[in-house]
C-alpha cells in the first residue's frame, strides 16, 4: 500500500466478528467492515436474514466472509460458534441487543432476565470464551454497543439502561485486564438512530418530530455508528481503550 492510499482507517487482511449482524447497526457495521477490506463472521439467529446479509457482504468484496446462525444466550450456540471460528479474530463488535420498555413500576422479573440475559451476559460470556482460548490476536479490538439510555434519563427504559451502564462499567475492567497483549476495549454510545428500533422508541417518547428537536445534528444513521465502529477497530485508534465514544447528535451538549 504507498503513502498515497495509505489509511490509518483500512481492515486490510484481518477478521472481524459482528453480532447482530442482520439488521440495524450490525449489519451497517458489517458492511462497514467489509467496505474497509476486512472479512467479516457475522452473527445472527434468523436465517432468511443471514442469507441476505451474506449475500450483501458478497457485493462488497470477494473476502471469504461468514453468516453463523448462534443464540448467544445458549452456552452451547457460544461453544459451537468458538470451535468454528477456529483461528484468531482482529476484532469483535457486539451489536446485538434488545430493547424491551416498561415503566419500573410494571417490570417482571422474566423483563429483567430477559434483557440482562442479551444485552450483557451474552456479549461478556462470548469475550470469555475466545479469549480463553486466545482468538483474539494482539492489537486487537473489542466494541461494544452500549447506548445513551446508559448517560440520562428516559421513561420506559429502566432495565435497558441499566444493562448499558453496566457494559461501560465492565468494559473499562476489561481493558486493563487485555491491555498486556495490546487488545483494546471501547464502548459505544449512539443516542436515537434511523433504525427499526426508533418506531418501538415512538411508544414512549410520542412524536419523533418533537424528539428530533431535541438534536441539534438530527437523528443519526446507521453508517454513522458503523464508521465509527470502524475507527475504533483499525490502528486509528491504537492508543484508545477502556473509553466510550458518546454519539447523540448534540442531544447532550447543553
Amino acid at each position: 500500500m504507498n503513502h498515497e492510499t495509505f489509511t490509518p482507517f483500512h481492515l486490510h487482511d484481518r477478521r472481524i466478528i459482528v453480532t447482530g449482524a442482520t439488521s440495524g447497526l450490525g449489519l451497517a457495521t458489517a458492511l462497514a467492515c467489509a467496505r474497509m477490506g476486512a472479512q467479516v463472521l457475522g452473527i445472527g439467529r434468523n436465517p432468511e436474514r443471514l442469507a441476505s446479509s451474506l449475500q450483501q457482504l458478497k457485493s462488497m468484496s470477494d473476502k471469504p466472509h461468514e453468516m453463523l446462525q448462534a443464540d448467544l444466550t445458549l452456552e452451547r450456540d457460544r461453544e459451537r460458534l468458538v470451535a468454528h471460528i477456529g483461528g484468531p479474530v482482529h476484532g469483535v463488535v457486539h451489536s446485538a441487543g434488545i430493547s424491551r420498555l416498561s415503566p419500573v413500576r410494571m417490570i417482571s422479573e422474566q423483563h429483567l432476565r430477559e434483557v440482562q440475559a442479551i444485552n450483557v451476559d451474552a456479549p461478556m460470556l462470548l469475550t470469555q470464551a475466545l479469549l480463553k482460548r486466545n482468538l483474539i490476536s494482539a492489537d486487537g479490538s473489542l466494541v461494544f454497543l452500549s447506548s445513551i439510555a446508559a448517560h440520562i434519563g428516559v421513561p420506559g427504559v429502566a432495565a435497558y439502561s441499566g444493562t448499558k451502564a453496566a457494559l461501560i462499567a465492565m468494559v473499562r475492567c476489561l481493558a486493563m485486564e487485555v491491555v498486556k497483549r495490546r487488545i483494546r476495549a471501547n464502548c459505544l454510545s449512539p443516542a436515537l438512530v434511523e433504525t427499526p428500533l426508533l418506531e418501538a422508541t415512538a411508544t414512549v417518547v410520542g412524536s419523533m418530530e418533537k424528539e428530533r428537536g431535541n438534536y441539534p445534528l438530527g437523528f443519526g444513521k446507521p453508517e454513522d455508528v458503523a464508521n465509527a465502529a470502524v475507527f475504533l477497530l483499525s490502528d486509528a485508534s491504537r492508543w484508545i481503550t477502556g473509553t466510550t465514544l458518546v454519539m447523540d447528535g448534540g442531544l447532550t451538549v447543553s
